[in-house]
């Protein structure tokens, strides 16, 4: 059996707390057509040493974005992330990022996508605290309702019920005004907007092997996009989302593009 036979299936505490029916699937699937050593960390610590302890077996971790997110960061901060394609079994509340990756949803299809697909390689922004983002990042960082409930379990769910039994009761109170903030943006170097325009929020995400710059000043303006290899964005203390976590207050960050810098085994064309 080669080495590709060979995986290293970490399985997130949280993925089997919250369906392990599913867990159980994908064990079944990949224990089915290939040499299989399952691995079932209590931590992020225990789940740090099995990645780094792996071998020679291909990794595939099993649970939501954060877990995702957690092992490229880990694998990054080795300088291990070239070495291998890492493959993900999406299970959890939150895996929105896995699939706008290109991982299919459903145990059984991502486990097939583990063994009959293909590695794609994919770009990554990396910050100077080697900070990882796959996907794309806001500033400020902005709620998502879906995300807060997963994370949350049942403060969430207990939150959004007096919400609900608050609407029901009196009418909502008109949404606030957007909230201007003061930042500084530069891509490659050259000034988008200073602290002297106040912006409602800024993305970045990777696209086409550079980062996509996107700066909104008010509802009516449009925006102004640049794409580049390196951005830095700085001002006041702000909080942004980069795909599942939320990051801050800091002052100044600059993401730098690495270009086809990790490898998602995906289903084959």
């Amino acid at each position: 059996m080669s080495d590709h036979d060979q995986l290293l299936v970490v399985i997130d505490p949280v993925a089997r707390r919250t369906d392990g029916e599913s867990v159980r699937i994908a064990k079944d699937v990949l224990c089915g057509g290939s040499e299989a050593k399952i691995c079932l960390p209590q931590s992020h610590e225990e789940f740090a040493r099995a990645l780094a302890r792996r071998g020679p077996r291909r990794p595939v971790v099993v649970g939501d974005d954060r877990a995702l997110l957690r092992a490229v960061t880990l694998l990054h901060r080795d300088r291990r992330l070239g070495d291998d394609a890492l493959a993900l079994i999406p299970v959890g509340a939150s895996v929105q990022l896995a699939h706008s990756l290109g991982v299919p949803a459903g145990a059984v299809a991502a486990a097939r996508a583990v063994l009959d697909g293909a590695v794609r390689r994919l770009d990554l922004l990396v910050d100077e605290s080697d900070g990882v983002v796959l996907g794309d990042l806001t500033i400020p960082a902005v709620r998502d309702p879906a995300r807060d409930a997963a994370d949350g379990h049942g403060a969430s769910v207990w939150t959004t019920c007096r919400s609900l039994v608050r609407t029901l009761v009196r009418p909502a109170p008109p949404a606030p005004p957007p909230r201007r903030h003061r930042l500084r943006v530069e891509a490659d170097g050259v000034l988008l907007t200073d602290l002297d325009q106040p912006v409602e929020g800024v993305t970045v995400r990777t696209a086409g092997g550079r980062a996509e710059v996107t700066v909104q000043h008010d509802a009516g303006s449009v925006p102004l996009r640049a794409r580049a290899l390196t951005v830095t964005v700085s001002g006041a203390d702000f909080r942004y989302r980069a795909d599942a976590l939320i990051t801050g207050p800091v002052r100044t960050r600059t993401w730098t593009m690495r270009q086809g810098a990790w490898g998602l085994t995906l289903p084959a064309a």
